[in-house]
């Protein structure tokens, strides 16, 4: 996370951000996560595959919703500024992946925290589409759900218990 302002132009990554699916998906979560305050959004835009969309299917946990599809600018609009306002960590816990060729499929179980050491006040599944092009990686869509009473994560997509 960095409060650098908001450069302008095409966003360029960093090689480290996308030179592998674990880095680019490091980097997504990377990019949200910290104290309240500013975040880093040309480093988050240049995560994305021009035309990118995240799509959010239900509640969140700034806002009570439903499906929305947005363009990566809309999405920022939308979380800005309750990450201007709130700690938010957000990590990864679990990720199952298909590839085929130059596509990834990350299904990429996250629990969400005010503070880092803190307990999780959210958790859900984000699937996340990766496109190798270019000699880098893209993100190319976004979907997600929180976790609910009615909509528990399946078994297979939480850490092992031993």
């Amino acid at each position: 996370m960095s409060d650098t302002p908001e450069k302008k132009g095409p966003a360029k990554p960093r090689r480290e951000d996308v030179s592998s699916p674990d880095a680019i998906i490091n980097a997504f979560y990377d990019t949200i996560s910290g104290p309240a305050g500013p975040r880093n959004w040309y480093r988050e835009r240049s995560l994305y595959l021009e035309g990118a969309r995240l799509i959010p299917i239900g509640n969140r946990v700034h806002k009570e919703g439903e499906l929305q599809i947005m363009t990566v600018d809309q999405w920022i609009e939308d979380a800005k500024g309750y990450l201007e306002e709130n700690d938010f960590y957000e990590a990864e816990i679990v990720r199952k992946t298909h590839a085929y060729g130059n596509l990834l499929q990350a299904f990429s179980t996250y629990e969400t925290r005010k503070d880092p050491k803190g307990a999780p006040i959210a958790r859900g599944i984000n699937s996340i589409q990766l496109l190798k092009k270019g000699g880098r990686w893209w993100i190319v869509n976004v979907m997600w759900d929180n976790e609910s009473r009615s909509n528990p994560i399946p078994e297979e997509f939480l850490p092992y218990l031993w």
